[in-house]
């Protein structure tokens, strides 16, 4: 069993000598990558290494369990262990996305409904924000358009994992599956006869990924400068600081104004586009691949919804997997574990079907 996993046993050998080879830190991109690499082969090769040997201690067990009724007790405990590690590295080997170790950036937009789906953009960036904090993932809001009543037409977000967590804890592995539509049920603050109303916002999910990982050609790129609007103070709205992007080749148009400078904003702004460059390669080389990638709808429309969150019964429904829930209060201030742990679930369990062991 996992013998078609030798290959990575090796690979794991050679990105140590690699990574303890003078000079490697001269080159950041390539011991950045390096780097990455080896942490995701890391518990792998930590998996097979404890089978082999709880499998060799199984086998002298079991020889022995004729002779001793202590050395049976063994081995039916070596077995369970045996099974649980069989099981964890079964995950770690299925199919899965490159771009599950990354970070994540993440645009949540206002939809049908008016002020109402803004405000309900706003309730679901409450939801991130809260869930990233219970992880240890920082996050850096990277653009905003506010409406009058303090909702979000539109907002981008980073979400950078914690410094002691492994790549299954990376971000985008875990928020890819939230990229969709989001319906929600409720009486309105905007609502006077007390009617509960139905509305939507969008939310799409793309890997964060490194300058050296997407070569962008100064020359597909249009670069036009204005004054940001909205909230603001010195330096921000009193200057052209505001900047548009436009990705000749794709058409993809971002646009940045949060941050203080003309320079920080076209960082932001190419870093968001290196994202959407990401997301739609994937898209075009895939159309029918995973149900998580089939998910990341960019129409922001009622019929096309992947959960709804219906206020009066406290409840939320994820219509993909079929979970449901009584506990939406929970879940908007962040304690999303039980509807991540369940669609984590529904995708190995697609993905075991892939896998060969």
């Amino acid at each position: 069993m996992f013998e078609a996993a030798s290959a990575l046993r090796d690979e794991f050998v050679r990105l140590e000598a690699e990574m303890a080879a003078p000079g490697y830190h001269t080159d950041p991109v390539r011991a950045r990558r390096t780097g990455r690499r080896y942490n995701e082969l890391a518990p792998i090769v930590a998996g097979l290494e404890e089978h082999d040997r709880l499998s060799d201690d199984l086998t002298a067990a079991e020889e022995l369990a004729d002779e001793d009724a202590d050395f049976a007790a063994e081995a039916d405990e070596l077995r369970s262990r045996l099974a649980d590690v069989d099981q964890r590295l079964t995950a770690l080997l299925a199919p899965r996305d490159p771009n599950d170790s990354c970070d994540a950036i993440m645009e949540i937009k206002s939809g049908e409904g008016g002020e109402e789906s803004a405000l309900f953009a706003s309730d679901l960036f409450g939801m991130y924000q809260a869930y990233a904090l219970r992880r240890g993932w920082k996050l850096d809001v990277l653009d905003t358009e506010t409406t009058d009543l303090g909702g979000y037409k539109s907002l981008t977000a980073a979400f950078r994992g914690s410094s002691g967590g492994g790549p299954e804890d990376a971000p985008y592995g875990i928020l890819k599956f939230e990229g969709g539509v989001h319906r929600v049920q409720r009486v309105p603050v905007t609502e006077s006869q007390g009617r509960i109303h139905t509305s939507a916002a969008g939310v799409l999910v793309m890997p964060d990924v490194a300058p050296e990982d997407v070569e962008i050609a100064d020359d597909d790129i249009r670069i036009d400068v204005y004054r940001s609007t909205g909230k603001g103070g010195q330096g921000v709205n009193t200057t052209d600081s505001a900047v548009r992007l436009t990705h000749l080749p794709t058409g993809i148009v971002v646009t940045c104004q949060d941050q203080r400078s003309q320079l920080q904003n076209k960082e932001q702004a190419l870093r968001i586009l290196r994202a959407r460059l990401v997301a739609m390669a994937e898209e075009q080389a895939a159309n029918d691949a995973s149900a998580a990638r089939k998910s990341q709808v960019r129409t922001v429309d009622r019929s096309e919804r992947i959960r709804t969150y219906n206020f009066p019964e406290n409840r939320i429904a994820d219509h993909r997997i079929g979970y449901k829930a009584y506990n939406l209060d929970a879940v908007l201030a962040g304690d999303m574990d039980a509807l991540v742990d369940a669609l984590l679930a529904a995708d190995l369990a697609q993905r075991l079907g892939e896998v060969d062991v």
